[in-house]
């Protein structure tokens, strides 16, 4: 195979998702011809990058980081860098700096229709995506160019339980052999051996976890009432806390219980599902009930931990969030929905600009053939099949997400000059 195109290529990794995906990625940039380097900030960046001669170890504080980096990116000669999130500190400061210098920056993060796909964009994620300036109208030209169909979900498909052990494991590392890397700072607001009790309380507790689900799920199916569900996110999730107008869960749960008190018919019913990944660091629970009962409602609120959306999806009248990317699962069953931040399907044709409380007392519906060609342009561009933490899901990942980095174009530029290349179809795995 001809290597010539991408010799040239220098790809600077920094942090990743927990667990191998970065290791297995850079492995096959670099059976593509490219040269490859990991910038490890901890003992469990480095525990997951199983090539040392190509690791370099930052054991400087924040506030070197970027000197550091212009240097990297000097002696290295680096043309592309590549990381997981683009808001953490060291990865914001990074992005400011490649964008000065013209090298392409590679920004992967869960997938905005997720569990089955993972996003890949260059440049920024989320409120940075460029996603945000796009109509629908934008989108509807571009498939022009296309006359593929959409791919189907799979029959199943999940790696949570592999998302949790990876991250127990990840701050296990971090907690006990993390000497070397005393500098570190963790981008989230607690310590890294209260990030790994979490993570190890929620991988022994998943049992009694979904037994509690199931009873909470199956109260709200068999109770006959209306209800309106609120979507929860992890309180210190880069989406949250830099693309929203609230600074805890708490603040969005007030607002949400004043609108459905002053708007929502007697009769119906509030339904409050936590993320899949709630650890605890927050007492839900103990909040929405003390919420509910202060506004007088506490007959008429449920909540339930985690799991799946689609069952309680199939009765529910309307949701609201602040910008979770489960919102997508709402608005493809046609389901009127109010987000609260910035999101990159919040476009005026299928999310509701009505005040919360005139939501809840009768919202207007999403138009539909508008989102599904939304969906379908964000499938031929930007989500791509996989995951990153169940080997299966990083196998199906790998095969296509490398050919993407590669091209000089990024998904959505490619996919407007027919130059995209055709989707993989997702496996159906029963």
């Amino acid at each position: 195979m001809d290597k010539a195109p991408h010799t040239s290529r220098v790809f600077l990794f920094l942090q990743g998702p927990h667990g191998p995906f970065f290791h297995r990625l850079g492995r096959m940039v670099r059976a593509a011809g490219a040269d490859v380097w990991r910038v490890g900030f901890n003992s469990g960046d480095r525990a997951f990058w199983f090539d040392p001669p190509s690791y370099i170890p930052y054991l400087g504080t924040v506030a070197d980081w970027p000197s550091t980096f212009r240097k990297l990116v000097d002696t290295r000669k680096v043309t592309d860098i590549v990381l997981y999130g683009d808001t953490r500190p060291v990865h914001a400061e990074a992005i400011k700096e490649a964008r000065a210098r013209g090298i392409a920056v590679h920004v992967f993060e869960e997938g905005y229709m997720r569990p089955y796909w993972v996003t890949y964009e260059r440049d920024g994620s989320n409120g940075n995506s460029r996603l945000m300036d796009m109509s629908i109208s934008d989108m509807q030209d571009a498939l022009a160019m296309s006359d593929m169909e959409a791919p189907l979900p799979p029959a199943h498909w999940g790696d949570m339980r592999q998302h949790i052990f990876y991250g127990a494991l990840y701050h296990w590392f971090v907690m006990f052999t993390n000497g070397a890397y005393r500098n570190f700072q963790p981008h989230r607001s607690l310590t890294v051996a209260k990030e790994f009790q979490l993570y190890l309380k929620r991988l022994l507790l998943m049992p009694l976890i979904s037994l509690d689900r199931i009873i909470s799920t199956l109260r709200i199916r068999l109770g006959g009432f209306p209800y309106h569900l609120a979507l929860l996110q992890l309180e210190h999730d880069s989406s949250f806390q830099m693309h929203s107008p609230f600074s805890t869960t708490t603040e969005f749960l007030e607002e949400i219980l004043e609108g459905f008190v002053a708007g929502a018919p007697r009769h119906h019913h509030l339904v409050v599902k936590a993320h899949p990944l709630e650890n605890g660091r927050v007492p839900l629970r103990r909040e929405l009930r003390r919420l509910a009962r202060q506004h007088g409602v506490h007959d008429r609120v449920h909540f339930v931990r985690g799991g799946k959306l689609a069952q309680l999806l199939n009765d529910a009248r309307s949701a609201v969030t602040v910008n979770s990317t489960a919102a997508q699962q709402v608005l493809w069953r046609g389901i009127p929905l109010k987000v609260f931040g910035r999101a990159v399907y919040a476009k005026p044709e299928f999310v509701s600009t009505q005040p919360i409380a005139q939501f809840f007392a009768g919202a207007t519906r999403p138009d539909n053939k508008a989102y599904k060609d939304y969906r379908r342009y964000l499938l031929e561009t930007s989500q791509i099949a996989g995951g990153f933490y169940s080997a299966r899901a990083r196998r199906q990942l790998l095969r296509q997400v490398v050919d993407l980095m590669l091209s000089p174009e990024d998904p959505y530029d490619a996919l407007k000059s027919g130059t995209a290349a055709p989707r993989q179809q997702l496996r159906v795995v029963k």
